[in-house]
């Protein structure tokens, strides 16, 4: 349970970091914006690694190894997306959210057991990822396509993802104390 810890943590630290970032350059296509939309989900697939690395034998581990490749091809796609422009960026982030926000989804599901956790920050971030792409997609094909939801998304991510780390934590914790007693 450490291993996921540190994952969740460190994951979702630099998808608020990342966010911050994206937020003083997102308003235009240029070298920066594009190198950090690639990098968003290539840290997606580092984690994912070391989730998969750490859940051997589970039924969620199919989903993260899917996951997994998902991401990897993602960054391949948004950095393609980039060169038709904002809305094709959109359109590929979109599609990202909705398939990994469904597998993120399951993935909290199959882990909410007792050691685990109930799971509830990455149920409610799977869902809100769903809700979040299903809104890209008619935005993207829109009259003025926008990444600045792009911010929000991956900062709201983040948070949850440091807050099943916390839960995790204040679990081990408690666990602790219990057979300490």
């Amino acid at each position: 349970m450490s291993s996921l810890l540190r994952i969740y943590l460190i994951r979702g630290l630099i998808a608020i970091a990342w966010s911050i970032g994206f937020a003083a350059v997102h308003d235009s296509l240029t070298a920066t914006s594009v190198i950090l939309l690639i990098a968003y989900p290539v840290v997606d697939v580092v984690a994912s690694l070391f989730d998969v690395r750490e859940d051997p034998g589970t039924p969620a581990r199919r989903l993260q190894v899917f996951n997994t490749a998902l991401s990897a091809l993602t960054a391949v796609g948004l950095g393609l997306a980039a060169i038709g422009g904002v809305g094709a960026v959109l359109f590929v982030f979109g599609l990202w959210a909705i398939v990994s926000g469904a597998a993120q989804l399951t993935v909290a599901i199959r882990r909410r057991g007792p050691e685990l956790g109930r799971q509830w920050p990455m149920l409610v971030a799977g869902a809100l990822s769903v809700i979040a792409g299903l809104t890209y997609l008619p935005a993207a094909v829109g009259d003025d396509p926008d990444l600045t939801a792009l911010i929000m998304y991956t900062a709201a991510g983040g948070a949850f993802f440091v807050i099943q780390a916390a839960t995790l934590a204040w679990k081990r914790r408690r666990r602790t104390r219990v057979t300490q007693a």
